[in-house]
């Protein structure tokens, strides 16, 4: 086989992959997203999370299986309680300055600073809480069904049946 036709060869295999990638990416986002800053409608958040925060789903659907970016919006004193999730999540502090506590301990005073531009990232079932010094907004992405376990059930400000 000379040089011409393995070149040939590498390169048709490229494209194919390339076009299975995004074809399975197109399978799975079903459409195009792109959002400007002024363009995210923002909604109430999940009744699992304490009143005062605001949502915005950019991509993805949290309740369902599959990836998803959410947004939240929370003003200065925010607070959530120590709590779990199921799956694993990927943060930004996108704009204010958040804190981070670890484990089942809820102290403001030891939870670390994350200002803007911060990024954390939680394997599934890690205890954390966390706390808004200011007004911020986070991006967390994740794959759905998205959930949270409190701690201390009493944290938990969903409506009680």
């Amino acid at each position: 086989m000379n040089q011409h036709t393995l070149l040939n060869i590498v390169a048709t295999t490229a494209i194919g992959l390339t076009t299975l990638a995004g074809s399975a990416v197109g399978q799975e986002t079903g459409e195009h997203k792109l959002f400007a800053p002024q363009d995210i409608v923002w909604g109430p958040a999940p009744s699992s999370l304490p009143q005062g925060a605001q949502a915005a789903v950019l991509y993805g659907d949290p309740g369902k299986e599959g990836l998803f970016a959410l947004r939240l919006k929370v003003p200065k004193g925010y607070h959530i309680a120590p709590h779990t999730h199921p799956k694993p999540e990927i943060v930004t502090v996108l704009s204010g300055t958040a804190r981070l506590g670890m484990g089942t301990t809820d102290d403001h005073d030891k939870a670390q600073v994350l200002p803007a531009g911060s990024f954390f990232a939680m394997s599934a079932g890690s205890v954390h809480s966390f706390f808004a010094d200011g007004d911020t907004i986070i991006q967390l992405n994740s794959s759905g069904p998205w959930g949270i376990n409190y701690i201390n059930p009493k944290d938990d400000p969903r409506p009680k049946m």
